[in-house]
């Protein structure tokens, strides 16, 4: 049994066995004072009133039911405060039925345990200290009444907060929700006060004069938040249109895009799926999890299989908001503990090339409106994921040789800046570059043709690139010489490296296509590399001497020597 469960079946037996037996105790031994059945209804009818006009003040509810639970208490004793309190579980529970992913049944308990253990507490510390039920001694009403309010504050932190370390939740006394119940009592006991005193002299008609306006005044001020709400997703949503279009490569537009919709929803999931047009599959390209960028292996969708499935055939958002309406939809990968989904189509020119899917361990996480959101930030990412494609392939073209893909002399020249700019501050040990050129590769133009000549850089390019991996920076610097740039490397590390190469371009066969034979036959042509080698910051500390000084132990100590060989600058 997992540590949830086992919780879950504790609060179960702790209810049983307390809260039954506590209730009729009380009922027994502290009935109500001088009941007014009608009048204790209408409290009631009041009280489930306030539950479904709860007031949003920037994200936290203050719970006003209070309101009138205080007043009650106040006026007919604690078993008509416990009744009410316990009367309006239900309603509070699907109030906030989008704040938890926990069983109804399993919050029920738990709740009306907690609230049983409030009431109690707090009614026995008014008791004790001596407050009086009925009075209309404002002395007695304010302050008795008051420290019944405060305690039933204190009491409820306490038992959530021990609660929630018992799960394994990391919890603070004064967060942000514990500093906004400590401020709804300030807000409420006045007029909790008010509609007290109003009922003793008014009589049952003042309910509907405190409650008639309250709920206006509710209703108006939660349109206006659900309004500011919506205004606030769509700035935000603007505000990530434009970090979108400022991103230059594929991979920064995806993780802005994830981490930013993830941030703006408050959720747990979201995934990237992308249609592959060769396989007509959807596949899962980006994940993120519980605020981290993930790679996972999942199988591909069929089109109309599964959520990403059905936004591709239906080419249409969709929104579920409990895990009832998507499970028997679901085809393949979904976290375990996913509730609420919502999922659009990422389309660009009309046509759409993949699947945004977010998901939340919550129940009813996800509004209507943030569908159309959603949607408008799908659009903002086609269009940046394209632009950023277009931005690379331009890059590309400016950093790289035309001919072998390698990068130029002109990304050489910046890469070399920066990497001695980093041996300077110490975050390099040594810098060593290896410029290499083709032995007699005028004679191999001659010989056999440009093209051929083209065919070998080529060749050779593409055995430099496997040699070298990721060990540095390969480049072609122009004609036939290549310059490796070996960040951390010593000059003897990067000596015996220069000579493998050598070794193996001088045993390795370049298959060609004769441009000036006859019959334009296909044979195989050696060709030897002469190689300097340079190391900073021993042999330089400039960007350029590096380079120079390759250069000069290229031709002087490799080629003046008879070609084939390998040598290293010396000073």
């Amino acid at each position: 049994m997992d540590a949830l469960k086992k919780n879950h079946l504790t609060v179960f037996v702790l209810w049983l066995l307390i809260v039954p037996a506590g209730m009729t105790y009380v009922l027994i031994n502290y009935p109500p004072v001088n009941p007014d059945w009608l009048t204790m209804i209408a409290f009631l009818g009041l009280a489930l009133v306030t539950v479904y006009f709860p007031l949003n003040l920037n994200g936290s509810y203050l719970s006003l039911e209070q309101w009138v639970g205080v007043a009650v208490f106040l006026k007919y004793g604690l078993s008509a405060e416990l009744l009410i309190s316990q009367l309006i579980i239900l309603p509070l529970l699907f109030r906030s039925r989008n704040s938890s992913s926990t069983p109804l049944i399993n919050r029920y308990f738990f709740n009306s345990l907690m609230f049983f253990i409030l009431s109690i507490a707090s009614g026995y510390v008014f008791i004790i200290l001596g407050g009086q039920f009925g009075s209309l001694d404002l002395y007695n009403l304010l302050f008795f009444g008051f420290i019944y309010q405060l305690t039933s504050t204190i009491f409820n932190q306490v038992i959530l907060n021990f609660y929630l370390r018992s799960l394994g939740h990391k919890v603070s006394m004064l967060s942000v929700e514990t500093v906004w119940d400590y401020l709804a009592v300030v807000f409420i006991f006045p007029f909790s006060i008010t509609l007290y005193l109003l009922e003793a002299y008014v009589g049952v008609i003042s309910l509907l004069i405190m409650g008639v306006p309250f709920v206006v005044v509710a209703y108006l001020l939660q349109k206006y938040n659900n309004t500011e709400r919506i205004n606030a997703n769509l700035r935000t949503a603007s505000k990530i249109g434009h970090q979108l279009a400022d991103r230059l490569t594929s991979e920064e537009v995806f993780r802005l895009f994830l981490t930013r919709v993830v941030e703006m929803l408050n959720n747990d999931y979201a995934y990237i799926l992308d249609i592959r047009k060769d396989s007509n599959k959807l596949v899962l390209i980006r994940s993120y999890e519980k605020g981290e960028l993930l790679t996972l292996d999942v199988p591909p969708l069929a089109m109309g299989e599964g959520i990403g499935g059905l936004v591709w055939k239906e080419n249409k958002p969709v929104i579920f908001k409990r895990k009832e309406e998507w499970e028997g939809i679901v085809s393949g990968y979904i976290p375990e503990n996913v509730q609420s989904i919502i999922a659009a189509p990422i389309s660009r020119n009309q046509e759409i090339e993949g699947v945004l899917l977010i998901a939340s361990e919550k129940r009813f996480a996800f509004e209507e409106y943030q569908l159309k959101i959603i949607d408008l930030l799908c659009s903002y990412f086609a269009v940046s994921l394209e632009k950023a494609k277009y931005v690379q392939d331009a890059i590309s073209k400016s950093e790289r040789c035309g001919l072998t893909k390698l990068y130029n002399y002109r990304y050489l020249d910046d890469k070399i800046e920066q990497e001695m700019s980093r041996l300077m501050d110490g975050q390099l040990r040594q810098l060593s570059l290896i410029m290499m050129d083709i032995d007699r590769f005028k004679m191999v133009n001659d010989t056999y043709g440009h093209q051929s000549g083209n065919d070998i850089l080529v060749g050779l390019a593409r055995l430099l690139e496997q040699e070298v991996g990721n060990l540095g920076t390969l480049a072609r610097y122009g004609g036939e010489e290549f310059v490796v740039l070996l960040p951390d490397y010593s000059k003897g590390e990067a000596l015996k490296l220069a000579e493998t190469i050598r070794q193996i371009v001088e045993n390795h066969p370049f298959r060609i296509q004769s441009d000036l034979s006859n019959e334009r036959e296909t044979q195989d042509v050696q060709i030897t590399l002469s190689i300097g080698v340079s190391t900073a910051p021993e042999d330089s500390d400039e960007a350029m001497a590096l380079i120079r000084n390759a250069d000069r132990a290229l031709y002087i100590g490799a080629k003046r020597e008879g070609r084939n060989r390998v040598a290293e600058y010396v000073k």
